[in-house]
């Protein structure tokens, strides 16, 4: 499993686009919209969306429209300063535009655009909307997987019932398969509008099947880490995060960015997640999302045979794709994490739910022992048995 740690900048080629400035019904509201955009091509640029490398055919972008409400813009450049792939730029207004001669925001690429709306949430004014267009199935062609044997959903399906039954689990296990660049396909939707990784996650845990090539994934962050594309340099360079203020100083911030894992790019080209109980695919890891009494008999369940003390790694940071995901995924290990300030931020996760990845390798053992404590231990420790009376 071929695994790096991230430092370097990427320079992008430049690319070829036909731009048209459109005004909507609406005169308050500036938007800029790519009608006529060049397919990216192998190698063509390192922000541009890369889903079906491998596969033979090319990719059709979900696009966006990036409107800005004139009247309510200060000016400020926050959009611009945050904006990951540089999609928004400070520009001087076109000559008569209106009596403010400075600098204001044009969305200069939007056929770059992730849709992660980080713009338009730390705009102070509310002055920015991102509008998702139509996209295509980048996988049109693409030969499929065969559904799996009746016996390993079978399995899978017991694993679910007994997670849920013994912990009392209300959401869903998670079935997470990442799909190597050119390997046939599961038959699993791909949604219309691009998602943040950790959105998925959330939705496949209330029973929603997706999967998702590099453009229809809303973080690029994420979607770098599990090797779909390569990092955007602001992101590599560790400077979203100071801007963000989530880290002291450049120095932090670029030891972070390579202290995580990172798949290589362009490795994977989809992200699968299913309920447990409907697994398309043979998942690699197994996300629980759950109560920190309920992560803790999935721990103590993966030791009950051996008494093994977890080593657990755990920042704050890309809590789903690196902590939940892939430090499961390369090590073989089970993973905790506390969450992240995106997926806090962008899903309706609880304050008082965390997450657990199990790789599937280890989910026989730690099934196995959860079995055995729910004889005893989990009841009585839910019975508060030793718990004065007075209190």
């Amino acid at each position: 499993m071929n695994t790096k740690t991230l430092g370097e900048k990427p320079t992008p080629e430049p690319t070829s686009r036909e731009v048209s400035e459109t005004e909507p019904t609406n005169s308050e509201y500036s938007s800029i919209l790519v009608n006529n955009v060049e397919k990216p091509q192998r190698g063509s640029g390192e922000n541009i969306d890369q889903s079906a490398q491998g596969s033979g055919s090319t990719p059709e972008a979900v696009r966006y429209r990036i409107d800005f409400d004139r009247s309510r813009c200060v000016r400020c450049g926050l959009c611009a300063a945050f904006c990951p792939v540089e999609v928004i730029r400070m520009c001087e207004p076109p000559q008569g535009a209106d009596s403010d001669t400075r600098p204001r925001p044009e969305a200069v690429a939007p056929e770059l655009c992730w849709g992660c709306e980080t713009c338009a949430g730390q705009c102070p004014q509310g002055a920015i909307k991102v509008i998702a267009l139509a996209g295509r199935d980048p996988f049109k062609n693409r030969p499929m997987a065969p559904p799996l044997t009746t016996e390993e959903l079978h399995q899978y399906q017991e694993w679910s019932q007994i997670l849920k039954e013994v912990l009392g689990l209300r959401w869903e296990p998670v079935a997470i398969s990442l799909i190597p660049a050119g390997d046939p396909l599961p038959d699993v939707p791909i949604p219309e509008e691009r998602l943040r990784y950790c959105q998925s996650l959330m939705a496949a845990r209330r029973g929603r099947s997706l999967m998702m090539p590099a453009n229809r994934h809303a973080c690029p962050d994420g979607t770098s880490i599990l090797g779909l594309t390569a990092m955007p340099a602001k992101l590599a360079s560790g400077e979203l995060y100071l801007l963000f203020h989530k880290l002291d100083n450049i120095e932090a911030a670029q030891r972070m960015v390579g202290e995580r894992p990172c798949l290589e790019a362009r490795t994977i080209d989809a992200t699968v997640v299913t309920p447990l109980a409907r697994a398309a695919v043979t998942p690699q890891v197994i996300a629980v999302i759950a109560q920190p009494e309920q992560i803790m008999w999935l721990l103590m369940g993966s030791s009950y045979y051996s008494g093994h003390r977890h080593e657990l790694h755990a920042s704050g940071y890309n809590a789903q794709c690196v902590e939940t995901t892939l430090l499961p995924y390369t090590t073989g290990k089970l993973n905790v994490s506390l969450g992240c300030y995106g997926c806090r931020a962008s899903s309706d996760v609880g304050d008082d739910l965390m997450f657990v990845g199990i790789p599937l390798a280890q989910m026989d053992t730690v099934i196995a022992g959860l079995k055995e404590l729910d004889k005893k231990a989990i009841r009585q420790s839910r019975a508060k048995i030793y718990l004065p009376p007075m209190v």
